[in-house]
């Protein structure tokens, strides 16, 4: 339940419209609901303005739509990441408008519109075509967080004219996330060319002496341009969330 949900229902006990009763059990279940399987925080939407989002890794597939199928009932756009084709397919059975991105490991199901109109753009870039799933994964969520996102692929600084051919879609970004592995030297040359907020995502592409993305992670940590946030190896879906918080705060 979203805050405009609630308000229209307190309006109609208010009203007369809804009896106290039927008011108190469409309600019943909105801290929290036992399904077994997991506790859904179905308040959460309430609380930071987007519901809970289901991380499939670990889980199976029966956990998964027992999940998704109850947010379904309270009428919650679902996200799960990293969930596979196999995974997903009892999904887009049951739910045919749900679709499943093979690059990004994630299901969507919008059951009512995204509301982007007020805010501004998150421009998600990656180093090369080894980040795409990263990046895309942050791409996916930041939409489903009701954003604009612009992608910009490939772009990484062995070859930095692709860079800064992009020049107009840097300046007109309200947050970027910048994904990158090897030595992760991306978001440190953004970060230096532009003033909005620089989220950066190591990934685990790499050889040997990448440690997995240790070494990108290290880089980013370290870097020499000021005020650039790193997130966690392959978190572009936190990536994502930290930039819908920035950018609710900085677009009216």
């Amino acid at each position: 339940m979203n805050p405009n949900e609630l308000k229209i229902l307190l309006q109609a006990i208010r009203d007369g419209n809804l009896s106290v009763a039927d008011g108190m059990d469409r309600l019943r279940t909105l801290p929290f609901e036992d399904v077994g399987v997991a506790m859904i925080d179905h308040h959460r939407e309430l609380r930071q303005g987007t519901p809970e989002v289901i991380l499939g890794e670990s889980k199976s597939a029966a956990q998964i739509f027992t999940i998704v199928e109850k947010m379904v009932e309270r009428g919650s756009n679902i996200l799960v990441t990293r969930i596979d084709r196999e995974k997903a397919e009892p999904l887009l059975a049951r739910f045919p408008d749900g679709c499943f991105d093979g690059d990004s490991r994630t299901f969507c199901l919008e059951q009512r519109p995204l509301d982007i109109a007020t805010r501004g753009k998150i421009l998600v870039i990656c180093a090369g075509t080894s980040d795409i799933p990263v990046a895309r994964e942050a791409t996916v969520t930041a939409r489903m967080l009701g954003n604009q996102v612009v992608e910009i692929v490939d772009v990484g600084i062995a070859g930095i004219h692709r860079l800064l051919a992009m020049g107009d879609q840097l300046r007109e970004a309200a947050v970027i996330i910048v994904v990158a592995g090897m030595e992760g030297a991306l978001p440190s040359v953004i970060g230096g060319l532009v003033a909005a907020p620089v989220i950066a995502v190591p990934t685990s592409v790499g050889y040997g002496a990448a440690f997995g993305g240790v070494a990108a992670l290290l880089g980013m940590l370290n870097s020499c341009a000021s005020g650039i946030t790193v997130v966690n190896i392959d978190n572009g879906f936190g990536a994502a969330y930290a930039a819908s918080r920035i950018n609710r705060l900085t677009t009216p």
